[in-house]
């Protein structure tokens, strides 16, 4: 089970949650989220560990904005949240991969679930996106905070492995077990451990990892 921690914003709290080698570390670059961030420290970025996948977050962004990001920060994966089409994954995939032909950058396609989601809509990007994101439907593309009813994805037959997001928290991941937890290839924690919108809480994330690393989330 792979860890991402969202969301992320403060240079001291980026480097403290690094000492705990999180797979993904995700950097909001859309301007109306709470934890949108910028400019990136490219030092720190730099410093961390080569096991952490740096993700870079958009919302129906300019497919050269992503590119250019993608480049400045060393992004190993970008995570689409907004309503890209399969045609623009394929477009995105084909201009980060000409970009830096020697490393692979992880593309991931969030969808906001929701009773009734019709899962069959994914079928047109099983060739176009390496991963799924699966967050709580809303207005704000993510960060609400709140999760949904995980049951919904029982009704998920498709063979591409998903990051599971949307108001995970301490009290709640216990119940992980309890649903197709073959397909889940990450779990995605972000605003119920902060202190602050984009200050997380290490401590509270520490007790996380531990639990999800010993997989006792049933």
């Amino acid at each position: 089970m792979k860890i991402k921690v969202c969301g992320m914003r403060d240079p001291q709290n980026i480097l403290s949650l690094a000492e705990m080698k999180p797979d993904y570390m995700g950097l909001i670059f859309y301007p109306k989220s709470k934890r949108y961030i910028p400019n990136p420290d490219k030092a720190i970025l730099a410093s961390l560990p080569a096991s952490i996948n740096l993700t870079g977050v958009f919302v129906n962004e300019l497919e050269n904005e992503i590119v250019e990001k993608a480049m400045n920060f060393g992004l190993g994966a970008v995570q689409l949240h907004g309503e890209e089409s399969p045609e623009y994954c394929r477009s995105l995939r084909t201009k980060l991969n000409k970009s830096n032909p020697d490393k692979h950058i992880e593309l991931i396609k969030a969808f906001g679930i929701y009773p009734g989601f019709d899962f069959k809509a994914l079928e047109n990007y099983n060739d176009v996106v390496d991963y799924f994101l699966f967050d709580t439907k809303t207005s704000e593309h993510g960060g609400s905070g709140i999760a949904f009813d995980w049951t919904i994805l029982d009704h998920y037959q498709g063979e591409k492995l998903f990051f599971l997001s949307g108001g995970l928290s301490p009290e709640n991941i216990h119940g992980l077990l309890n649903i197709a937890i073959n397909k889940i290839y990450a779990l995605d924690l972000n605003s119920r451990f902060e202190i602050v919108p984009g200050l997380k809480n290490i401590e509270s994330l520490r007790s996380a990892f531990q639990l999800i690393r010993a997989n006792k989330i049933s």
